[in-house]
């Protein structure tokens, strides 16, 4: 009867559902006392939107999901003996609270009362279309049903059914799509040689042991995180191969070293798997564990960073010719082990593209804390970063302590952050720092140029006779404090009117044995002085170690654009290293004064940004040096940057949920750009889009399309530079347009901007009720969306008066009104002259994303 009741009750419900899905109404008795005492609790204990729910039968019940994960956002929704009319009957209760995702595992039950797959599927399929249907923003991933194997002799009304469950769960995977959830394929992960569920995680053919639970965990890990079912790179190494089975992380309780000098390498894995109690010890062991080896046979002439990882079903080898090798293998390592359990078997040869991978951040315009330092140089270890470039001097503030010329870093001699600077200790503390990650920490001590506050403080110019020895001076006694193999010595923007200064410092330098940096364009160095390129002009010259940093800065990146062109860019001009071309840095330079330090980070977008120079530093190659633009689909270039994409926001999902990280996805984001027309400088002007009639006639293919999220019309630094438009034209406006999809109607976040101020020039704050100084306007489903109530209002730039809220990515989103269903979303971007000074440039670009659209 009961069955009767569950089958009829479905069939009739699936020809409602085409209309709306309503649930069948089942009577109590139909549940058993445990159902109803488990049911009950969940009433009394509300879910956020934001949790994500296991739903089942006893193998869910049986588990402490937010225990395992970590997470006191998921929740256990399992009830031992239960059936899909059960999760039916109690559905309503969970999907009212609308929790972010509902990962369900039923039907094994059914099957074993005698409940035909076609019933079942029907009682699935009918769940998926409620919950999709009252919570569209919930996702609903569906599990396949576990193996089972009858050879414990137990639960023989489950176990026979091995045969029913395998077309179960082919349905389930192939009606995903209709039913429009996730299928979660876990079935195949339990299986042995003979299709039974494998002996050692099971006691009874059904239920799971804990070894059950922990590979479940590792096999639903990234639906719950929505992450790539492999784990996500960064570098992606040169050579990947993925093999057949994993490595079980949480029975290994060794590492395996060959001598006491790996011993730092070895501690950093005690440190990531703190509850594994890892023992170092010389002798290799016969359970799982991991080896670290030096082995020379590993071709450091290819690069003295290159290293070998293999992971086996019962061993992880790393092997390097050197300890920064195994150091880079085991920032690889890390990754692997994404979700602590286990680690999928893998081959992995890899090795650098370019021996410079540098980051540079500028202290003498905006102090920085040592935390805030050495938490940047962790992340630029984790990423296979090794070189930080620390620029001390400038003409704001000298920032490096010295104990022969204490005046420079007197407090009266600096004009923002006074006081604030590095003693002896704090430089040879960040030394040390960076040295144990393997990374090399070039001091740069700007000089002839940008040496303003040496001249307050010491009441000369370097380029005097006795600016030059108070130089040398410095430079000395900076070489017998501190341990560093090279020193940048600045020179770009000042004119030489002493032309033996530079040669005189760089031949002081290589005789104190120290490898000697410069700017390029610059000052008149010798050949053999490292040039690190910063002007979009400039090439690689024969003779000079090039390092590149042209279009790399920070302060003028939009967070967006910063990670296309980044990504994009062609180190040196060249797919790999060569004895000229030697890699590249990607600098931070904020000239304009912040107001917390973190605001050097936030409004910078700094860490998407170092991941996409860490991959393309690490991998070589790109396309060309300079663009803003996303390649269109369908080309190469697209398809390359989407995949990279999916990798840098699995990464920020991971590891930077507590850090700022200001980035969305856009490689699917296409807009239809409608123009030109020609405003004659009146900005404000309206033309055709602009018309409801427009919409009723406009044949969208004959107009261009653009990918992207920020859309540059017309780059400031154009046309080096290109943008969007092949030919951008002034005194026009152009119109973009794009739909959105949302499932369900409500407000969501928007995050919208005009024109990202650079953090380096004086750029007056936006005007009132204005999006920019251009007549911007955007409108959503024909409704003008108003601008922010800006801070700072029409405040007149001044490199001393930081920013607020200017920027799209440093502001609370604004909240915008979707309906259900399609939205469209109009730009307008009017243009007048592009003749501008330094400090106002003319940024014609617009950038419109969304939270939980598509």
């Amino acid at each position: 009867m009961k069955q009767w009741i569950i089958t009829c009750c479905c069939v009739w419900m699936m020809g409602l559902a085409q209309a709306q899905t309503v649930l069948p109404q089942y009577p109590d008795s139909l549940f058993n006392t445990y159902y109803h005492q488990r049911n009950s609790l969940f009433a009394a204990l509300p879910l956020q939107r934001n949790d994500i729910v296991f739903v089942g039968n006893s193998i869910t019940d049986g588990n402490e999901w937010a225990e395992l994960f970590s997470d006191p956002r998921i929740k256990n929704r399992g009830i031992s003996g239960d059936v899909s009319a059960g999760v039916l009957h109690r559905l309503p209760q969970m999907v009212q609270y609308k929790p972010a995702k509902i990962v369900l595992m039923i039907g094994v039950n059914d099957l074993a009362r005698g409940v035909s797959a076609d019933s079942l599927l029907c009682n699935i399929f009918l769940i998926a279309d409620y919950v999709h249907e009252q919570s569209p923003s919930t996702k609903l991933i569906v599990q396949s049903i576990l193996p089972v194997n009858a050879a414990f002799g137990k639960f023989g009304g489950h176990t026979s059914k091995a045969a029913i469950i395998k077309t179960v769960n082919a349905q389930l995977e192939s009606q995903a799509a209709k039913h429009q959830y996730v299928f979660a394929d876990l079935y195949t992960g339990f299986l042995n040689a003979n299709g039974d569920m494998q002996e050692n995680y099971t006691n009874d053919g059904l239920h799971l042991m804990g070894e059950g639970y922990l590979l479940w965990k590792h096999l639903i890990y990234p639906y719950v995180y929505d992450l790539p079912l492999q784990p996500a790179l960064i570098p992606m190494p040169q050579q990947v191969q993925w093999q057949a089975g994993r490595f079980p992380l949480y029975k290994c309780r060794n590492v395996v070293v060959a001598n006491d000098s790996l011993l730092p390498e070895a501690k950093l894995l005690q440190q990531w798997l703190p509850h594994q109690q890892l023992h170092i010890g010389k002798q290799k062991q016969n359970e799982p564990a991991i080896e670290l080896q030096l082995d020379a046979s590993i071709n450091a002439a290819i690069s003295p960073e290159k290293y070998a990882l293999t992971v086996t079903t019962h061993k992880i080898i790393l092997k390097a010719a050197t300890r920064h090798g195994l150091f880079n293998g085991l920032q690889t390592l890390h990754q692997l082990m994404r979700d602590g359990v286990m680690i999928p078997a893998v081959s992995i040869q890899d090795w650098p593209a370019f021996p410079v991978r540098g980051f540079m951040v500028d202290v003498g315009r905006n102090f920085q804390s040592m935390y805030q330092l050495k938490a940047q140089v962790d992340v630029m270890a984790a990423y296979k970063l090794n070189v930080f470039h620390f620029h001390l001097t400038e003409d704001i503030a000298w920032r490096l302590q010295s104990r022969r010329y204490p005046q420079l870093t007197a407090p009266q001699h600096m004009q923002r952050n006074a006081g604030e600077y590095y003693s002896v200790a704090d430089m040879q503390e960040l030394i040390a720092y960076c040295k144990e990650r393997h990374i090399t920490l070039i001091p740069e001590i700007d000089m002839p140029g940008h040496s303003a506050a040496f001249e307050r403080a010491m009441g000369v110019i370097m380029q005097s006779d006795s600016g030059m020895a108070i130089c040398k001076n410095i430079l000395r006694e900076f070489c017998e404090t501190h341990d560093v193999p090279a020193i940048h010595i600045g020179g770009d923007e000042v004119k030489i009117t002493n032309q033996s200064f530079l040669p005189e410092m760089v031949a002081l330098l290589k005789s104190l044995g120290k490898q000697v940096w410069a700017w390029d364009p610059g000052g008149n160095v010798p050949k053999g002085t490292y040039m690190q390129m910063w002007n979009g002009n400039t090439k690689v010259k024969a003779g000079y170690p090039a390092v590149d940093s042209r279009h790399l800065y920070l302060n003028h990146f939009d967070p967006l654009d910063g990670v296309v062109t980044t990504y994009y860019h062609q180190i040196c001009d060249v797919d790999t290293a060569t004895a000229d071309a030697r890699g590249a840095i990607l600098c931070n330079w904020p000239d304009r004064r912040v107001s917390v330090e973190a605001d050097l980070i936030r409004m910078n977008a700094v860490y998407p940004v170092m991941l996409t120079f860490a991959e393309r530093t690490w991998q070589g190659k790109g396309w060309r040096n300079f663009t803003t633009a996303l390649a269109a689909k369908g080309t190469p270039q697209h398809t390359a940057f989407a995949a990279f994409e999916q990798r840098l926001l699995a990464h920020q999902q991971q590891y930077f949920q507590q850090q700022s990280f200001p980035y969305w996805p856009q490689a699917n984001i296409e807009w239809t750009l409608i123009g030109p027309y020609k405003n004659a400088g009146k900005l404000q002007q309206s033309f055709a889009p602009e018309q409801p009639a427009f919409w009723d006639t406009v044949k969208l293919q004959q107009y261009p399309t653009v990918t992207g999220g920020t859309i540059w019309l017309r780059h400031f630094w154009h046309p080096m530079i290109p943008s969007h438009l092949a030919k951008p034209t002034d005194s026009t406006t152009w119109y973009a347009v794009r739909k959105i999809w949302s499932n369900e109607a409500g407000m969501a976040d928007a995050w919208i901007g005009f024109n990202d101020l650079s953090r380096s020039t004086a750029t007056h704050s936006l005007p009132a009720g204005a999006w920019d100084d251009k007549g911007s306007e955007v409108w959503v489903n024909g409704q003008r969306i108003a601008p922010p109530q800006w801070q700072r209002a029409g405040q007149q730039g001044h490199l001393e008066i930081p920013y607020t809220d200017e920027g799209y990515a440093y502001r609370p989103p604004t909240k915008i009104f979707f309906q259900k269903g399609w939205n469209t979303v109009l730009i307008k971007a009017p243009v007048g002259s592009f003749r501008a000074d330094w400090q106002q440039p003319v940024k014609w670009m617009f950038t419109f994303l969304t939270a939980n659209t598509q």
